[in-house]
């Protein structure tokens, strides 16, 4: 049974599997977007992303601003909703999403409990940056799967499109509905949550540092005829690098993924040097830095929040995302010597380079064109680097967009192997 159109403002029933709440009014943010916080616009901007209509996304739009849409159930990995159309009785209409698996909520769970921050934000309604990078939790285009009852076989229909945009005005008021969407309830998680924190707590308790040793004042200042007594030795290193500060969310700031992400570099780079007396990021290029700080981004393929930063990343060098993206790749597969076969074909000498075709012509391979330090076919191309090491590349038949696979091997026979094992 649904609840009767204008029947606003009553509190929602909840269950921890299973929430459903009353018609949502619509409220466009200052900035005229549908949803208000940057959760609620990355979750319509998943819907909006893979539309293949717009104007049914507009229709969509209009159908939720003048409350189409009936009351709103959440339940693990669905949304659902009857909305009104042009017929007297209202269609059924969900929208699907994959609910994460236990190895994504661990990392949930991990990165939560490791800064406190973090929980009063999610206790305050609001969803730190750095959680979503490390898991995911927000669509990415393509997770969300509309389905109606209506006969439009839109891609999504327009129904479909105005339960998604009121399940941004949900997300907006409560990102524990996210969470359930995804797969765990509030009760669930915070019990968790709590859980956690009270472990790590005792446990920082119990391995306190032993009280630093200190100089009184009175006897260096009193020291006038005799030595000062010595300084106290330099304080030991710290295990691991610090926590970066907090960066709560600000129209007027700098994106505070971004400055989490300077900020956790900037720690890791000082106690490296403190460690080894050596910056081992120093010799990087602009470029290069920049491929390696987006190799290194948390998250399990190309999240909101890395998408954002592939395109800041990109637009600051003057680069395409796609650029970013093959590069992280080759980073990934070789690390600087990596990105290095990726930009700068050369001439090798006689050598290794020669024998490598017989090589692979006797382990039944096909014919490889040679040119400058890469043997290709129509889909597949192994590069030798100046570090001496083979690395595999795939592109499309009869396109030349290679992309970089595998890892690399100091035998081409093995390169290709671990090629086409991937």
């Amino acid at each position: 049974m649904t609840t009767p159109r204008g029947a606003r403002g009553a509190a929602p029933r909840h269950d921890d599997r299973r929430r459903s709440f009353p018609q949502v009014a619509p409220r466009e943010a200052p900035d005229g977007r549908f949803a208000a916080t940057w959760w609620g616009n990355a979750w319509v901007d998943a819907l909006e992303d893979t539309a293949l209509d717009p104007a049914r996304l507009a229709r969509g739009k209009a159908y939720a601003g003048r409350g189409h849409v009936d009351a709103i159930t959440v339940t693990q990995g669905r949304v659902v909703a009857y909305v009104h159309g042009s017929r007297p009785r209202p269609y059924r209409t969900e929208i699907r999403m994959r609910t994460l698996g236990d190895d994504g909520w661990e990392r949930f769970l991990e990165e939560a409990t490791a800064r406190p921050d973090h929980i009063a934000a999610l206790l305050d309604k609001d969803v730190p940056h750095a959680l979503e990078a490390v898991t995911g939790l927000l669509p990415a285009p393509g997770d969300l799967v509309p389905d109606c009852s209506c006969p439009d076989d839109g891609y999504p229909c327009k129904h479909a499109a105005a339960l998604c945009y009121q399940a941004a005005r949900l997300l907006d008021e409560d990102p524990f509905v996210l969470f359930l969407m995804r797969g765990r309830g509030e009760q669930e998680l915070l019990a968790e949550l709590t859980r956690r924190n009270a472990a790590l707590s005792a446990a920082e308790a119990t391995a306190a540092p032993p009280p630093m040793p200190t100089v009184p004042a009175r006897a260096v200042i009193a020291a006038t005829e005799r030595p000062a007594p010595p300084l106290p030795p330099p304080l030991p290193l710290p295990d691991r690098p610090g926590r970066p500060a907090v960066f709560p969310p600000d129209p007027d700031a700098p994106d505070p993924l971004a400055l989490d992400l300077l900020a956790s570099e900037a720690a890791v780079r000082a106690h490296t040097f403190l460690v080894t007396g050596h910056d081992p990021v120093a010799a990087l290029t602009p470029w290069q830095d920049a491929v390696r700080l987006a190799a290194a981004h948390p998250g399990s393929g190309l999240t909101a929040s890395t998408r954002a930063l592939y395109r800041d990343l990109a637009y600051a060098l003057d680069r395409t995302p796609t650029d970013l993206a093959r590069a992280v790749a080759a980073w990934r597969q070789g690390g600087a010597a990596g990105l290095a076969v990726l930009e700068e074909p050369w001439d090798p000498p006689a050598g290794p380079f020669d024998r490598a075709r017989p090589a692979l012509l006797a382990a039944d391979f096909p014919a490889f064109r040679p040119w400058r330090n890469r043997l290709s076919t129509e889909s597949l191309q192994l590069r030798l680097g100046r570090d001496g090491l083979w690395y595999g590349y795939e592109s499309d038949a009869g396109r030349e967009d290679w992309w970089p696979r595998g890892a690399p091997d100091q035998d081409p026979v093995g390169a290709l192997t671990d090629l086409l094992g991937h």
